[in-house]
């Protein structure tokens, strides 16, 4: 299945999805994944495993975390090699005020917005896709 990658269909068709709960990021030693933890991110770095994980999960574990996210899902399927939706969508956050820190899966982009911001965040992309249509 071909991702899209016309940046107005893009951002015309993104439906950003708000799911619920309290994520949060960690980092651990590279192959150390506690018990109990089921991260829905790892990314591996020389550093660490850095691990995004729902917040419930890593207070039992008692990893410490630092940035308490808002998990938004864009349903568009985006092509990988898509040009402009990251830019866009960082830019419609950065007038709002709203930092995003985005992942890209194999079908759809995922942000991480701050929790407290996260429906806001949400009215932000759902007005960018309004104006792109």
């Amino acid at each position: 299945m071909t991702g899209e990658r016309d940046l107005r269909a893009l951002l015309h068709g993104m439906r950003p999805e708000l799911r619920p709960g309290r994520y949060v990021y960690a980092t651990l030693p590279a192959g150390e994944l506690p018990p109990g933890v089921t991260p829905v991110v790892t990314v591996s770095e020389r550093e660490g495993m850095t691990l995004v994980v729902p917040e419930a999960q890593a207070v039992a574990a008692g990893l410490p975390y630092g940035f308490v996210a808002g998990w938004i899902t864009l349903r568009v399927h985006s092509a990988l090699d898509a040009v402009g939706l990251t830019a866009a969508v960082s830019l419609a956050l950065t007038d709002a005020g709203i930092s995003c820190n985005v992942v890209a899966g194999y079908h759809h982009d995922h942000l991480f917005v701050p929790h407290a911001r996260a429906t806001e965040a949400v009215r932000v992309l759902e007005a960018l896709a309004a104006e792109s249509g």
